[in-house]
């Protein structure tokens, strides 16, 4: 009997108590229902009965199922809305804040009536003693905001973001016209400043104002109920990022000449801090006077975000442009010393090494790149590269694919060398200029000098896997040399190089070879023999001077017999590299005229003789013909060409290559000079006329023209004479190849067949010391052999073939 009585007596006052605490879910009601005496009696009867706790579940309950069954679907259904409607990509800046402005507002508002509930489950705590979860600090008010997050982000629709994107990059848009903008901005035409550049109204109809105004608002109101983060973080900060993605590209658009990097660093700031103002503090200047939370998180987000963006977004655009960089350097040191800061606060060292490889192997490492191209481009990236790293690591990983490349290449030595020796290549004679040995092997090198050892910094992580550091840190020179790793390569090309030069001028003046010759010694080293070799190369053309004008001289009996004069460059043949062989027989009246020469030269100089290279040399000319005389400088070939002449006015190819034994392909380009010289003329196919005057070619032509079956050639042009009188590379790596073949012949004669490595093999055992080979070169040489019929090849193995 007494149970049923409380139970009757605890019924009584339950209604009061369920429309107080709202339990049914009816909240106009609780906030309409009792005053402050009302709420405190029924917290009084509530203690009575010891249902503190039972009614806070249940008012916190009511409070959750409202949030889940009305509020957040009310909220994102003005999202799906918009995501459904056909209009929405014609709606405009003011539109779309009005709708986002509407579905906060009508948030806000339903947020806010829960607070005189929230207050009175507070005040329910405090006098019964009941508890609610505590694992969010900050009391009730913070636990509702923590259900209301939750709530909202549990039934978020996938496509939520369009709205409020388009939101908030009308905002950002309107912010940068009349904060930032209106300071970049030049001044603009009338018919651009009709049309506003924030809202896209028409000047007289800008809505500017009334759209910050509605962002101050929805941003104070998402604030006060912390889901400004939640909801739209995402959204200003990608504002901001593409903002400063699209100002940096633009910046630095084939700009190289200028230090961007402050100049960036204040716009980011100045952007950064004002777009962060206007959403947390509702406006420009406002920031100091904010909570210290909003001050820290702006100034974090500043420099751990937003500077960081900078200095990446930065270094990859500088990055896709640093080929063009590397090419205008020197002009383009600004750009390089901007990108080594950014990259000391980026990690994108391996993305620059490798776009950098591709842009080289893309670019510039094809056929049809010129070499003097490739290694102006080399000679820039070495330089290049050492602003942003002068430890020479990034260079080491660069430029490794370029250098294979040039190694490939048959002219690059030659470039090199030619570059190195000719005061028109400023570049690198200045160089050589400079007084540095070369550097080629560090391994007696002595320790990093410690007198800078404050400043001193780790090699990055990828320099234990590449060359030494004295070979990364070397000069230009020793870099293009390392190209080869030898220091013959270079002066083997020296000496064709240099013999072409004495050999093509004719001149007795070596100054500049000798002063060349000395910055190479410093260079190379005095004790290379290849160098003696060119010091007596150069020693010859002295010697050459002496004993031509002694020979030629007025005491010298022979002189009154000679028909003309001869001057003879007389080298030391086992000091001068290869000569191109080719066949000339001379007029009997040259060759005495050279045999002359040969006796006066045995008389001076004893036990000596003169091998002459017919071939090779300057004619001094006079060709006198009926209306005109001509003074040229020929070759010997040219020169016998037209002395022929002077006895028949009229011959073949056949003819012409009898007499004088020279090959006809080599005879046809050497006639084409006399051609240009209107001195011959061909009248038929491979027959040529010496024209002495107007029209004595014009029978031979007509003839030629009536006649159906010979095609004569157009008028040739003019030969080039530069051409090299030395042999080529290939020629002389050939003939020092031929120092095998009789090893060869006798190991295939005593075995009968051998397979390549076994070849190679016996060879390096034999052959010690003279000549190196590599197995593919030796593989090309023995196929050299076998097309020329003196080998076998079959089944792997090479053999002699049977007489």
């Amino acid at each position: 009997m007494a149970a049923a009585a409380a139970q009757r007596d605890f019924k009584l006052p339950w209604h009061t108590i369920r429309s107080s605490f709202c339990l049914d879910g009816n909240f106009c009601e609780g906030d309409a229902g009792g005053t402050g005496e009302d709420l405190d009696m029924v917290i009084w009867l509530v203690n009575q009965h010891g249902a503190g706790q039972t009614v806070l579940d249940l008012a916190l309950d009511a409070i959750w199922g409202a949030l889940r069954r009305s509020i957040s679907p009310n909220f994102w259904s003005h999202f799906t809305t918009y995501n459904a409607s056909k209009s929405k990509d014609d709606e405009g800046s003011v539109e779309v804040m009005s709708r986002v402005s509407s579905a906060v507002g009508e948030l806000y508002s339903s947020a806010t009536a829960f607070l005189p509930q929230i207050h009175r489950c507070e005040m329910l705590c405090e006098r019964t003693g009941a508890k609610y979860e505590e694992y969010v600090p900050g009391g009730l008010m913070e636990h509702f905001k923590l259900h209301l997050r939750a709530t909202l982000h549990s039934q978020m629709p996938a496509s939520f973001t369009l709205l409020f994107q388009k939101f908030y990059a009308a905002a950002f848009k309107v912010f940068y016209h009349t904060e930032i903008g209106s300071q970049e901005e030049s001044e603009e035409t009338t018919e651009e400043a009709i049309q506003c550049g924030g809202c896209e109204a028409s000047s007289d109809a800008c809505h500017c104002q009334a759209i910050t105004n509605t962002f101050t608002q929805v941003n104070r109101q998402l604030l006060e109920l912390d889901l400004l983060e939640r909801l739209a973080g995402d959204m200003i900060s990608s504002q901001l990022l593409s903002t400063i993605t699209s100002h940096v590209t633009s910046t630095c658009r084939d700009s190289y000449d200028q230090s961007r990097i402050t100049q960036l660093e204040k716009w980011v700031e100045n952007v950064v801090v004002g777009w962060l103002e206007v959403v947390y503090c509702g406006g420009r200047g406002k920031l100091s006077s904010a909570e210290s939370a909003v001050q820290n998180m702006v100034a974090e987000n500043l420099h751990q975000t937003y500077m960081t963006a900078l200095y990446h977004t930065y270094t990859t655009t500088r990055i896709d442009q640093l080929f063009n960089i590397v090419i205008e350097y020197p002009e383009s040191q600004p750009a390089l010393e901007d990108i080594r800061e950014c990259l000391d606060r980026t990690h994108l060292r391996d993305r620059l090494v490798e776009s950098l490889r591709s842009a080289f192997q893309t670019r510039l490492l094809h056929p049809g790149v010129n070499t003097t191209d490739v290694l102006h481009a080399y000679i820039s990236a070495i330089k290049a590269l050492r602003v942003l790293d002068p430890k020479g690591v990034l260079l080491e990983l660069v430029s490794e694919p370029v250098r294979q490349y040039l190694r490939g290449r048959e002219d690059t030595v030659r470039y090199i060398v030619t570059s190195l020796t000719d005061e028109c290549c400023s570049e690198l004679s200045e160089e050589l200029m400079v007084a540095t040995p070369l550097v080629l092997d560090d391994s007696h090198s002595d320790e990093d000098s410690m007198e800078h050892w404050d400043t001193w910094t780790p090699d990055p992580v990828h320099a234990h896997t590449l060359k030494s550091k004295s070979q990364r840190t070397a000069d230009i020179i020793s870099m293009l040399v390392n190209i080869y790793g030898s220091k013959d390569v270079f002066i083997t090309e020296y000496r064709t190089i240099l013999a072409d030069r004495i050999l093509s001028q004719f001149s007795y003046d070596t100054e500049r070879e000798i002063r060349y010759l000395e910055h190479l010694k410093v260079r190379f080293g005095e004790t290379l023999a290849l160098l003696h070799k060119c010091e007596v190369m150069v020693k010859d053309v002295a010697d050459s001077k002496r004993i031509n004008q002694s020979i030629n001289s007025d005491e010298n009996p022979r002189r009154e017999k000679q028909k003309f004069p001869v001057s003879c460059m007389i080298l030391s043949a086992q000091f001068w590299p290869s000569f191109k062989e080719e066949r000339l027989q001379l007029p009997e009246e040259v060759l005495k005229e050279l045999e002359t020469y040969t006796e006066a030269f045995q008389e001076l100089k004893g036990n000596r003789t003169l091998n002459w290279k017919h071939h090779l040399g300057q004619v001094q000319l006079e060709v006198e013909l009926k209306h005109r005389t001509l003074s040229v400088s020929v070759t010997p070939t040219q020169a016998t060409i037209i002395f022929h002449f002077q006895d028949r006015k009229r011959w073949t190819i056949d003819e012409l290559s009898s007499v004088t034994q020279v090959p006809k392909t080599v005879l046809r380009r050497k006639i084409t000079f006399w051609q240009t010289q209107g001195v011959l003329q061909e009248v038929e196919s491979d027959v040529f006329l010496l024209v002495e005057g107007e029209g004595d070619g014009d029978e031979g032509l007509a003839a030629a023209a009536g006649a159906a079956s010979p095609d004569i050639a157009p008028p040739a042009i003019e030969e080039d004479e530069a051409e090299s009188v030395m042999a080529s590379a290939q020629d002389q790596r050939e003939e020092e190849l031929q120092v095998f073949w009789s090893y060869i012949v006798g190991m295939l004669t005593n075995l009968d067949s051998l397979p390549l490595e076994r070849i190679h093999a016996m060879l390096k055992m034999f052959v010690q010391g003279s000549v190196e080979c590599s197995p593919q070169e030796l593989r090309d040489f023995l196929d050299r052999k076998v097309r020329q019929h003196h080998l076998i090849f079959t089944n792997g193995l090479y053999k002699l073939p049977k007489n």
